[in-house]
């Protein structure tokens, strides 16, 4: 198991990024072109906090989205929630006590329309740690889909503009047993290439990574349904 100190001497504090590295071919850094389809009335800060589920391959979790901590991440969050983005993702970047990563859609042509689709950066107001959502980022004003939820305190992401926008309320146990089995991923490990899920989706996915989780559908709902979420299988090494 590598240590946060492993990823840090790797130059990989860029890991929770869109990309292993600034400068790979799916880096989403470029022009700010905040999305047209983001309202205006969910920037404000004493916008409704929102409660998300996402339903998949081990059960349920449920975010609260607070707008108040980072109202463009959060904003474009539920925006690509209510779109349907997020259904069918695979947790593509699974590293053990480091965090989970998703939001490569599985479908290339999807992947191609939000690449350019980046917003602007919102100060860090709350900490990674466990249990918190952030969007990744390849650099200054570059988040677009891509998202990853911290396994344990990671706070050392803060000062790198890593700015969480929700929390896990219910289905941490969930978090805890995506497949983490591939590991990083390529070039620095035996992990999907990133290059490769933006060019082929979820094809590469199932065919060369069958073992991985999935968002099967993510929903704004009004409140925690105790009896929907199934037990969380055990965490698998293998």
């Amino acid at each position: 198991m590598r240590t946060l100190a492993l990823y840090a001497a790797l130059g990989l504090l860029a890991g929770c990024t869109a990309a292993p590295e600034p400068t790979s071919e799916v880096d989403t850094a470029g022009p700010v072109v905040e999305a047209e389809t983001i309202p205006t009335a969910a920037l404000a800060e004493d916008a409704e906090v929102t409660l998300v589920k996402l339903e998949t391959t081990k059960g349920d979790i449920y975010i609260e989205v607070h707008p108040d901590w980072a109202p463009r991440g959060s904003a474009r969050f539920l925006e690509l929630v209510k779109a349907g983005y997020y259904d069918g993702v695979k947790w593509f970047r699974v590293l053990d006590d480091f965090m989970a990563q998703t939001g490569m859609a599985g479908d290339p042509a999807l992947n191609a329309q939000w690449k350019s689709k980046t917003i602007s950066d919102d100060p860090v107001i709350k900490s990674n740690d466990r249990g918190y959502v952030t969007f990744a980022t390849s650099g200054p004003n570059s988040r677009t889909t891509q998202i990853f939820i911290n396994f344990k305190d990671n706070s050392f992401l803060d000062a790198s503009g890593f700015t969480p926008f929700g929390k896990v309320v219910k289905g941490m146990d969930v978090v805890d047993s995506l497949y983490s089995g591939y590991g990083e991923g390529a070039p620095q490990g035996r992990g999907p290439s990133q290059m490769m899920i933006a060019q082929r989706g979820n094809e590469y996915l199932d065919d060369q990574f069958p073992k991985l989780d999935a968002i099967k559908k993510a929903t704004i709902v009004e409140s925690v349904d105790e009896g929907a979420a199934a037990p969380a299988a055990e965490k698998s090494d293998g």
